[in-house]
């Protein structure tokens, strides 16, 4: 198609008005050219409307400056506006958040430099599958140009590739089979822009004349776009597997799949009563009409309106970035990256996950609580990016403020205490303060053992991430979803009555008071981290320009964490006796395979050995107190379901 261009569309009312008529009769009674209208000058043009947005055109994507035209802030405060004079102009909204950013993410572009350093001879094949959800507008202009590769110092050198995930590559995508393509395989419009609104659904169909005088593209609706379906492209990610030495091994890792995750939810329901797209969270629905483009007096407000929110949760990196706007060269302000910390905190706080604290009874040495969290996210929490971990503190003082119990305490380096080598284990009970609820996946190469390099994940560790309401393991996209380790076969995750689908977790705590009389506060919080310093290691190890410049920034920021919510309660202790033996098992790590079993006052019944795929490879009956079971040779990670009298314990053991 060929296009038309004008530098300056922001114009006066009177003006608007007087030519309104003429616009109109020309694309919609005589058929003819839309109307061009007067150009200003391209100086005016970059001070009055993009405020630093790139502006350029290269024959497939627009920069978010041009968009900014008419979908900016209005001067004259007739659109992009709510009926109490509320801002909300899509390209203010998005220019700080985590999707505009995504091409200048400091920490996304030391994991490309540390990816590619590590599998030197895959470099190019990450380059581009990394770029085509962080750039899509660089990446898919090389393949429209018939250009298979685009290169980080492509990126470096093209502002619009620098724009991330701007509006045309989200409006440009092409209805065709959405929802059924991930892994960044997009397909995109040169001509075209979706939207929500359906011309044939309303009394006042959309104003096409504006858009394709002025940027060459017919604007549309469909339905999809406003539906789930348009974020899957990147929100479910399957890598190539690589083995130790950077050969591909023919195998694949799902990395991330919040689409799928989404799929397998109560909130994949046509009803409104009871769904909800990822939209109607990301970007929050206003029920009233709004003018989505300055410069026409004439048109009508449309509604619901999706604000340009793309609200998420890591308010790390929006401040990280925030205090480097000039070294990120990032176009938003610090009041723009205020306004989306704000809407993130308030996103992780109030709408992500409820803590529930219930008392249980004190019997002989022990006080019982029950720690319940609940998923609000349509997705598993947390979900996305496989850094990404919540985890619970659970502390007990006494009237004077002192500690009798902490577990999910955080060091000075931002680790948690407690913390596993390797990884922690999903917990049903906690008894040791050196037990820590960590919710997190956890990537294991061809050899069975952690890792943070994503072209070597080959299977799944762990995964207790926190499912979705009504999350179940007959969904057709289990395989994608699956619950690892532990959690699996925890009675109290994502059960209630019995049934799944809760969407819920419950940790037991059975906390030693032994001789202790008087009254006790309970505190349990849940906490998010999305970069937690283990993940730090391996990338922090490689020497690289780009990876050293990050690492400055994240020691610089440190790796605080985000309390979710929080419950407490108190108690009163009376008359606790000497405490009984403990539950251990040991030797942890054991080299001949003999691990030694002490249930203290619980009956061990069975215990069920689990190799690190999750495949069952022993059983064994005890029916005593004490016991022994032998591992099977193989060294590595074991997981072990021991079934007891009073509930099941899930212990990790490793056999060197």
């Amino acid at each position: 198609m060929t296009r038309f261009y004008n530098t300056y569309r922001k114009l006066t009312l009177f003006t608007v008005l007087a030519i309104s008529f003429i616009a109109l009769s020309a694309a919609w009674s005589s058929g003819d050219e839309p109307v061009v209208y007067h150009k200003h000058s391209e100086l005016t043009h970059l001070k009055m409307l993009n405020n630093g947005l790139p502006v350029g055109d290269n024959g497939v994507f627009l920069g978010s400056g041009k968009c900014a035209g008419c979908h900016g802030i209005d001067p004259v405060n007739y659109a992009n506006l709510t009926s109490e004079g509320v801002h909300v102009s899509p390209t203010e909204d998005w220019r700080a958040t985590m999707m505009a950013n995504s091409a200048k993410d400091p920490f996304w572009k030391a994991k490309v430099a540390h990816e590619t350093t590590t599998n030197p001879g895959n470099a190019q094949e990450l380059v581009n599958k990394c770029t085509s959800c962080h750039s899509p507008v660089g990446r898919y202009t090389n393949l429209a140009n018939g250009i298979d590769d685009f290169t980080m110092a492509e990126l470096a050198e093209d502002s619009l590739a620098r724009d991330g995930v701007n509006c045309g590559a989200c409006h440009q995508q092409r209805m065709e089979n959405l929802g059924n393509r991930f892994s960044g395989e997009l397909f995109y419009h040169t001509d075209t822009i979706w939207g929500p609104y359906v011309s044939e659904e309303m009394s006042f169909p959309i104003f096409s004349a504006a858009m394709t005088s002025f940027v060459g593209y017919e604007p549309l609706g469909n339905h999809k776009f406003s539906q789930s379906e348009s974020c899957a492209g990147c929100h479910t990610l399957s890598t190539h597997t690589a083995d130790l030495s950077g050969n591909l091994t023919g195998g694949s890792f799902i990395e991330q799949a919040t689409y799928h995750e989404w799929l397998n939810s109560s909130f994949n329901n046509e009803d409104p009563a009871i769904g909800k797209e990822c939209q109607g969270c990301h970007m929050p629905r206003l029920e009233e009409p709004i003018v989505i483009a300055s410069g026409y007096s004439f048109l009508p407000g449309r509604e619901p309106f999706g604000q340009h929110w793309l609200v998420g949760g890591n308010s790390f990196m929006l401040e990280l970035m925030k205090n480097r706007i000039n070294e990120l060269g990032i176009t938003a302000t610090t009041d723009h990256f205020d306004t989306v910390i704000a809407r993130t905190l308030d996103n992780l706080q109030n709408h992500t996950a409820t803590v529930e604290v219930t008392e249980g009874v004190v019997d002989g040495d022990t006080a019982r609580y029950n720690v319940k969290i609940t998923n609000l996210a349509g997705h598993k929490l947390p979900s996305g990016y496989p850094s990404r971990r919540a985890y619970v503190e659970f502390i007990v003082t006494d009237d004077n403020g002192n500690e009798l119990f902490h577990s999910g305490a955080m060091n000075s380096n931002y680790e948690v205490v407690g913390n596993d080598p390797g990884y922690e284990p999903h917990h049903d009970l906690i008894t040791a303060e050196d037990q820590v609820q960590i919710y997190e996946m956890v990537m294991g190469d061809v050899n069975g053992n952690p890792t943070t390099v994503l072209e070597r994940g080959a299977m799944t560790l762990k995964d207790n991430r926190l499912v979705p309401l009504g999350f179940s393991t007959n969904h057709a996209v289990y395989d994608t979803t699956a619950i690892v380790g532990g959690a699996e076969f925890d009675p109290n995750f994502n059960r209630a009555n019995n049934i799944e689908g809760s969407g819920t977790d419950e940790i037991r705590f059975h906390v030693p008071v032994t001789g202790y009389d008087g009254q006790i506060h309970v505190t349990a919080k849940l906490f998010y981290q999305s970069l937690p310093p283990r993940w730090m290691e391996e990338l922090f190890a490689t020497d690289h320009p780009t990876i050293n410049a990050f690492e400055t920034m994240y020691n610089e920021e440190g790796a605080d964490p985000v309390e979710v919510d929080m419950d407490d309660v108190s108690s009163t202790v009376t008359g606790v006796g000497e405490r009984s033996a403990r539950f251990t098992v040991m030797p942890n790590p054991t080299t001949d395979g003999i691990v030694y079993l002490n249930g203290g006052k619980d009956v061990i019944q069975e215990v069920l050995v689990y190799d690190s795929r999750g495949k069952l490879v022993s059983t064994s009956n005890i029916n005593a107190t004490r016991g022994s079971i032998q591992l099977p040779s193989a060294r590595g990670n074991y997981m072990l379901c021991i079934i007891t009298n009073r509930g099941k314990k899930v212990e990790k053991v490793l056999r060197q």
